[in-house]
């Protein structure tokens, strides 16, 4: 029988969601037309500087950038669901994963993770993301969040 692996992916993409959780709440706050509209119309300026309006002040300046592309999902009849490509760098770690904006929650889909020096132990790795998440936060979520309060989602 084969022994199953730990989902790494899923642990680092719960490590970064419970990290974003305040930036993802900040842009659950801005309308969805906007969105829609920054999107369609390429207006990733617009979009740059509304990231980084919600995360400067949570995250150091340049650790958490808007990867300057994004997807709308607007079906008639439901909610429509914002998805941002995202960028995470600090500490000699760098992750580029997708924010998924819905309204009553969100989320992370990491896409791809890269750990200049990194180990040959994948769960070394990950103490590297967790450390460097926490390291880039200007109030650690550690210190700001009981235990109770941590989920899967980002907001």
């Amino acid at each position: 029988m084969l022994k199953q692996g730990r989902d790494y992916s899923r642990e680092r993409e719960k490590a970064l969601a419970e990290g974003l959780r305040d930036v993802a709440s900040e842009l659950r706050l801005i309308d969805p037309a906007d969105y829609i509209a920054y999107i369609r119309t390429e207006q990733f300026g617009n979009l740059r500087n509304l990231v980084n309006s919600s995360t400067e002040m949570f995250f150091k300046p340049g650790t958490i950038t808007f990867g300057l592309s994004g997807e709308i999902d607007a079906p008639w009849g439901s909610a429509p669901c914002i998805s941002l490509d995202m960028e995470f760098h600090h500490l000699n770690v760098s992750a580029y994963f997708r924010l998924v904006l819905r309204s009553l929650q969100a989320g992370i889909e990491i896409t791809y993770v890269s750990f200049d020096g990194g180990s040959d132990d994948p769960d070394k790795n990950t103490a590297r993301l967790i450390e460097a998440i926490e390291d880039a936060r200007l109030v650690p979520v550690s210190r700001k969040r009981r235990p109770h309060e941590a989920g899967a989602d980002a907001g």
